[in-house]
């Protein structure tokens, strides 16, 4: 079997199993209070160890903010480069054709 089926195969078997999920909030909330939530309680707990459990959750809170908007500004930045970048690569094929038909109509 290639890659390609197994990827269909794998594709086939996610849409049967979701297909027999009646409530897929409550299949995934075990996951997504794992996941970054857990780090996030974590980290804050580490900062303030002496902090109650509802300004834990607040420092937590605020810690997953951040991490989300760096994200996003790191995202930002990333698009904002590949711009930059593109539009330089068309202006330096712009430029090069411009030196070609120059250098077409001098030797004419």
């Amino acid at each position: 079997m290639n890659a390609s089926e197994q990827s269909m195969r794998m594709r086939l078997a996610a849409h049967k199993s979701w297909a027999t999920t009646t409530d897929r909030s409550a299949r995934t909330e075990a996951a997504r209070k794992a996941s970054h939530h857990t780090r996030f309680l974590t980290k804050a707990r580490e900062m303030h160890p002496q902090a109650t459990q509802e300004q834990v959750e607040a420092v937590a809170s605020s810690l997953r903010k951040a991490h989300y908007t760096e994200l996003a500004l790191k995202s930002v930045q990333s698009r904002r480069i590949k711009s930059e970048q593109a539009k330089e690569a068309k202006r330096s094929r712009q430029r090069d054709e411009i030196a070609r038909l120059q250098d077409g109509i001098a030797a004419a």
